[in-house]
């Protein structure tokens, strides 16, 4: 009777039943952890995927492969859920998962086969999930969280993701940015490190720059290129010459009430140019006279 209405709603659904619905679910599961299966462990092979723009993805990352993968039936995408919802939480440990659960179903379906309910399969993975955190409460120890302690967890996460030699260089680069943001007592802000594509460079080059990465250099060639000990001035504000923001014109009945506007929007600007040199006299004064000033600006200077 229910097969029949499913059908009157949607002739073009697909009615199992429940043996057979079973079995289905499990067959998805197992079938994504053998998607996911040789990408473990450093030497876990790399999977080519090619989106619908036909760019291609080179990666064993199970949260890339998870996320940019067209799953559709629907155990299988809760799985990938949750194993994404577990690299989220903890940052690693999404193939795992997917692995685990899959081994999981198919020991179930050995007992299903043989007549036992779900439900007692299910009070079962209850009942293992207390014990298994019982015993890790028991098993767990307390360490010292320093810099030998965290490289050694970045590296083990970063060699499963990456070649070693690429692991290698990014393990103390990765705990080094962590530890220059971090603050005592406060949560870290993993915003305040930007990862930035260079697409002329290789994974060999990577570094870390500890401090800004600006895509603009001096807006003068006789401005120094390195300076030291120096004041640093940020701003939001614009510093050029601009266009208004709706399309207006400007009509002249002379010569001179051109000049006019020009003084004036020139008169604009040099006003905040005499406030920023003003600022920098009064810091850079006393004591500090020797010290440099550097302004950096999000919009535009005019060279």
């Amino acid at each position: 009777m229910a097969s029949s209405a499913v059908k009157l709603a949607n002739p073009n659904a697909e009615v199992l039943r429940r043996g057979d619905a079973l079995a289905m679910n499990i067959h998805s599961a197992r079938g994504l952890q053998n998607v996911l299966q040789s990408n473990l462990s450093p030497r876990g092979t790399l999977k080519l995927l090619v989106d619908g723009a036909n760019q291609l993805t080179l990666t064993k990352d199970g949260k890339v492969l998870l996320s940019q993968m067209q799953i559709t039936n629907p155990v299988a995408v809760m799985i990938a859920r949750a194993a994404t919802a577990q690299d989220d939480v903890a940052g690693d440990g999404t193939t795992g998962l997917v692995l685990l659960v899959g081994e999981l179903l198919k020991q179930a379906a050995v007992y299903v086969e043989e007549g036992l309910h779900p439900r007692v399969v299910t009070d079962g993975f209850d009942a293992a999930k207390a014990e298994a955190l019982r015993f890790l409460e028991q098993f767990k120890t307390t360490a010292p969280m320093d810099r030998e302690l965290l490289c050694s967890v970045a590296r083990t996460a970063l060699r499963t993701k990456l070649q070693d030699s690429v692991a290698a260089q990014m393990t103390e680069a990765v705990v080094d940015a962590v530890l220059a943001i971090r603050q005592p007592g406060q949560p870290i802000d993993l915003f305040m490190v930007e990862t930035m594509k260079m697409q002329h460079r290789t994974a060999t080059d990577s570094r870390l720059v500890r401090g800004l990465v600006l895509d603009h250099g001096a807006r003068h060639p006789d401005m120094p290129k390195r300076l030291q000990n120096c004041f640093v001035l940020t701003l939001n504000v614009s510093l050029e010459y601009e266009k208004t923001e709706i399309n207006s014109g400007f009509f002249y009945s002379s010569a001179e009430q051109r000049d006019k506007l020009i003084e004036s929007e020139r008169r604009f600007v040099d006003d905040k140019l005499r406030r920023i040199v003003d600022l920098k006299n009064t810091v850079c004064s006393g004591a500090d006279k020797d010290c440099g000033f550097v302004v950096i600006n999000q919009k535009g200077i005019d060279p």
